[in-house]
């Protein structure tokens, strides 16, 4: 029977391998112009090859403990103890718990994908989003079996004092799920208050730079402030600001093209996007080495993105403050996380975040230099 079993389990895993593998290296094939497949280029550079994914940056265990009570609060720490809070619940109330598949195995995948993922020095927040539904629904979990420990342990020991002082046997019944609501209520209450505390701080912090690349659509049509003709090539270079660029749909037209200008980091900057998928670009590396071929001198700037901060280094100057060379179009506050305290710019809570946090300019510059030697023509 169990080997019956087993034989039936991979027969459905071979089905649905092909079912979904076959698709995906057709497309891929289609798109690279080779046989490709992409599920084992991702193992042999992330597992086999000599530096893995630690090159772009490691974190300790708490980065993702941090990361996930950010994103799920109170329900975090609830997904984490399903299981053991399970068997425990069906321990105390004496319920039966397993049927034709155990609980700990319907419980298991997240657990899984957290043992991997934890234990790899390389850590992203996107690496734990395919168990974001997992997580909800073992804080599920874990709120059920509280309310079940509470209605047989709280509400049953009331129950059997009131039989004990009245000597009567009889019981009244009442579903675990009445007595016990407002306790799921309280933690769904909690998280939804949370919840939105987080989304509040995120916009306030750190919605300037949509807001920034915004007003380049309202600047094409001012000819006052945007003087270049239409089909000249239009340069918005970023420095260390270069991973807040949103996307190319954010910039008014085709003349207008993002360009990188040096900065402090010193890893391999992207690369747009060539005519075809068939050719390997080139000057590219997958050592996360910097490629100098994407810098662009800052004289051929027609605008610049800048966060203005205190912090000044060599390649990263007060961009804002050189007023002979910029001149400020629009600017945004955008959060200053090294100067401001940490819980009251990881969830909003009036009054106190603003007393607590700082804010900096996110400028869009214009260069001058273009008006300089227009005058000093005309003069």
């Amino acid at each position: 029977m169990k080997k019956k079993k087993i034989l039936e389990f991979l027969k459905w895993v071979a089905i649905f391998g092909i079912g979904i593998l076959v698709p995906v290296v057709y497309v891929d094939s289609m798109a690279y112009g080779k046989i490709v497949l992409a599920p084992l280029n991702i193992v042999l550079y992330n597992v086999f090859s000599q530096h893995g994914p630690d090159i772009y940056g490691q974190e300790d265990f708490s980065y993702y403990i941090i990361n996930g009570c950010l994103n799920f609060n109170v329900v975090f720490p609830l997904a984490f103890v399903a299981l053991p809070l399970t068997y425990f619940a069906a321990y105390i109330v004496d319920i039966p718990i397993s049927g034709r598949t155990p609980a700990w195995l319907r419980l298991l995948a997240m657990y899984l994908w957290v043992a991997i993922f934890f234990l790899q020095s390389h850590k992203e927040e996107r690496f734990l989003f395919p168990i974001y539904p997992l997580i909800a629904l073992h804080g599920a979990v874990s709120v059920d079996c509280l309310q079940k420990l509470y209605c047989h342990v709280v509400v049953g020991w009331r129950y059997r004092r009131v039989q004990r002082e009245h000597s009567t046997a009889a019981m009244p019944y009442q579903h675990y799920t009445q007595s016990s609501a407002w306790l799921a209520i309280l933690i769904s209450a909690a998280f939804i208050l949370l919840s939105v505390s987080r989304s509040l701080a995120l916009y306030k912090g750190y919605h300037a730079p949509l807001d920034v690349y915004m007003e380049m659509n309202w600047l094409v049509q001012d000819k006052a402030v945007h003087s270049l003709p239409p089909g000249k090539q239009v340069n918005v270079c970023v420095g260390k600001e270069w991973y807040r660029f949103p996307s190319s749909f954010f910039l008014p037209n085709n003349d207008w093209h993002l360009q990188f200008i040096q900065s402090e980091f010193k890893g391999q900057l992207p690369k747009p996007y060539g005519n075809s998928t068939f050719v390997i670009p080139s000057h590219m590396n997958d050592m996360n080495l910097e490629e100098v071929s994407r810098y662009m001198d800052i004289k051929y700037c027609h605008y610049l993105i800048d966060l203005d901060t205190p912090q000044v280094a060599p390649h990263e100057p007060r961009y804002s403050g050189q007023q002979d060379e910029w001149s400020v179009l629009a600017t945004h506050s955008f959060l200053d996380a090294p100067r401001s305290h940490s819980l009251y710019r990881a969830f909003y809570i009036p009054w106190l975040s603003a007393r607590y946090c700082q804010f900096a300019n996110y400028n869009l510059l214009k260069t001058t230099r273009t008006k300089n030697k227009r005058t000093k023509k005309n003069s």
